[in-house]
Formats: structure tokens, C-alpha cells, sequence
């Protein structure tokens, strides 16, 4: 059973476009590996962006500097 684990930051992800990833990450791993789309399991998880750092910086300030 293969799981898929998305990992976005929070900021306005939508309903539709949470849909379409779930969607686009289930049929890659049936055209790449084929795999069965009834057993793949996508989870989405949003994190808030003071949660978040790249580059030693958190993401919320990057933000804040047009970055």
C-alpha cells in the first residue's frame, strides 16, 4: 500500500486544489511504478509558515521580505 505524505505551507491551499493533488500524486504512482490507485493512500499536511525555515530563515519572514 503505498503512502504519499504532501507537505505545503499554510496558505491558502483550496478544497479543488488539494483534489487535483491527491489526484496527481495517486495516478503518477500508477503510471511510473503501477501501482493500484485503490490502495494509495495521499495525505496532505499544511504547515504554518513560522513552522516552516529554509535557508536558517523561517519561512514567514522570507515571506514578509518578498522572498
Amino acid at each position: 500500500m503505498p503512502y504519499i505524505n504532501i507537505k505545503v505551507t499554510r496558505e491558502g491551499v483550496t478544497r479543488e486544489q488539494k483534489q487535483a493533488l491527491i489526484a496527481g500524486a495517486t495516478q503518477l504512482l500508477v503510471d511510473v511504478l503501477g501501482k493500484n490507485p485503490a490502495t494509495t493512500v495521499v495525505v496532505i499536511d499544511e504547515v504554518e509558515l513560522d513552522n516552516w525555515g529554509i535557508a536558517g530563515e523561517l519561512v514567514s519572514d522570507r515571506r514578509a521580505q518578498g522572498r
